[in-house]
């Protein structure tokens, strides 16, 4: 390879680990966006004119009396003034502002990566695929907010879990692919063979565990039950009767959502423990480091989230719990990276 070449190979790598750091500071706006009650503030999508926010006392008026007809405001913030208001309002619309500058970045390079013929084809093809959940996502985001301008006053929990799930595929897409570049290979994430079911296995449990924990953000299902390790006085919350099929998949139902937020940290923690049993046992030293960060972080995660839940959901400890699982995810995938071959 000539200079030329690693250069660009180079400047390949550089570009796709700012890209990851501009989707995880999206992930972190776009909770803080959802814990201050933000994100319904623009009520429409604005995909060219919303570039610059009001820039006069005018136009700051028709975003409020937009606001002021969707049942939030008519239900919830009613007394709000409007400098209250533009508080919020600079919540959403600097996480829209990322979001277009997320896909400007990614989508320009990627047309000079593209047409240099520089970069490994099957690097480029799962840029491809970057690209394409980037756009659907932005589409996703306005589907998730026009659950919440007509009949409710938050956004739809389960649109938020997709808006939020996309997200995390996005950037550990990324993760995978800047790990085969600085390790020179072109391993496949989807490799079943029997040894990697299990390290797969946890990666979907936290996928899962990421999902529930956007159904209590999204329901608010925190304020439910403040205490630990019970739920009030009992283990199980005694507002729920879990009587029939359709009882145990009511993912509506605030407190048995908590409950199984609870519990699936529960069983990823069980987990990981049988499979570090695992690893030692088999003397897989490959893993030992691998799984140290994963352990860290599995128990910052359980930390942060009984703090957010007895702090009487702290905005600043919730929002580095849900940073603290985007971490979890990248040690998982890492830990799994070096053991598929």
């Amino acid at each position: 390879m000539n200079t030329y070449d690693k250069n660009i190979n180079n400047l390949f790598l550089y570009w796709l680990i700012f890209c990851l750091g501009l989707v995880f500071l999206i992930i972190i706006v776009g909770g803080l966006t959802r814990l201050t009650n933000s994100g319904l503030s623009i009520t429409e999508w604005e995909l060219f004119k919303g570039i610059f926010p009001p820039l006069n006392q005018n136009s700051w008026e028709i975003y409020f009396n937009n606001y002021k007809k969707i049942p939030q405001f008519k239900l919830l913030n009613f007394n709000m003034s409007i400098e209250e208001f533009k508080i919020i309002f600079y919540w959403e619309y600097f996480h829209r502002m990322l979001a277009r500058l997320i896909g400007l970045f990614f989508l320009i390079p990627f047309i000079f990566f593209y047409f240099s013929r520089k970069i490994n084809k099957k690097y480029i093809n799962i840029c491809h695929i970057i690209l394409l959940l980037i756009v659907f996502q932005g589409v996703i985001g306005w589907y998730m907010v026009k659950s919440g301008l007509v009949n409710d006053v938050t956004v739809s929990h389960y649109r938020l879990s997709l808006h939020l799930t996309v997200a995390i595929i996005v950037i550990s897409t990324l993760c995978w692919l800047i790990l085969n570049i600085t390790q020179k290979k072109t391993k496949k994430f989807f490799d079943l063979r029997k040894d990697n079911i299990p390290f797969l296995f946890l990666i979907l449990l936290i996928f899962f565990q990421i999902i529930f924990g956007a159904f209590v953000s999204g329901l608010d299902a925190g304020r439910i039950y403040q205490t630990w390790p019970m739920m009030g006085l009992s283990y199980f919350p005694d507002d729920v009767e879990l009587n029939s099929i359709k009882n145990i998949t009511n993912f509506n139902n605030h407190s048995l959502v908590q409950f199984y937020h609870r519990n699936l940290a529960y069983l990823i923690a069980i987990y990981i423990f049988v499979l570090s049993t695992y690893i030692y046992k088999k003397k897989l030293n490959d893993l030992f480091k691998p799984l140290k960060f994963l352990i860290y972080f599995l128990i910052l995660q359980i930390f942060l989230g009984i703090l957010t839940l007895i702090s009487g959901l702290n905005i600043f400890l919730a929002s580095a719990h849900q940073l603290s699982s985007v971490i979890l995810v990248f040690t998982a995938i890492n830990l799994y990276y070096f053991k598929a071959k």
